[in-house]
């Protein structure tokens, strides 16, 4: 038995009542119109193993609130608070929690695909392959 106060579903399910959550075909809908940034926050070897959505940014779930501050060194330039994000992870938990720290940092406009990178592959999104990197020659 489970000594845990909340659950990590619990946590999502929270999270997403608090955000708004897109379908594939809205998000396809706004990728079109050039108004949004698709941010995947898988870990890389997913995304290495998986493809990405075209043009997607890439910013792992656990660098993501450094990723996106300005004031830390690790900030990443892609990141603007007053841009729209629609984030996604495999199934849409990672995405959901994420959705709501960046909301809660002052993203004004943040959402979640609902499924996650699942539901993209289902309805059959396009997906480019993203080549792994060779580290030891950096």
């Amino acid at each position: 038995m489970s000594t845990l106060e909340r659950s990590a579903w619990g946590l999502v399910e929270e999270a997403e009542r608090d955000i708004e959550s897109i379908s594939v075909d809205e998000l396809e809908t706004e990728l079109a119109a050039g108004e949004t940034t698709a941010l995947d926050i898988r870990d890389i070897r997913e995304v290495w193993i998986e493809g990405s959505i075209p043009d997607a940014e890439h910013a792992p779930r656990g660098m993501l609130e450094f990723w996106a501050d300005p004031e830390t060194e690790y900030y990443k330039e892609f990141f603007d608070p007053d841009r729209r994000y629609v984030l996604y992870c495999n199934e849409a938990g990672r995405s959901a929690l994420a959705a709501k720290r960046l909301a809660e940092m002052g993203y004004t406009d943040v959402t979640h695909l609902k499924g996650g990178f699942t539901a993209w592959q289902e309805a059959d999104g396009e997906i480019v392959d993203v080549p792994q990197k060779d580290y030891k020659d950096q």
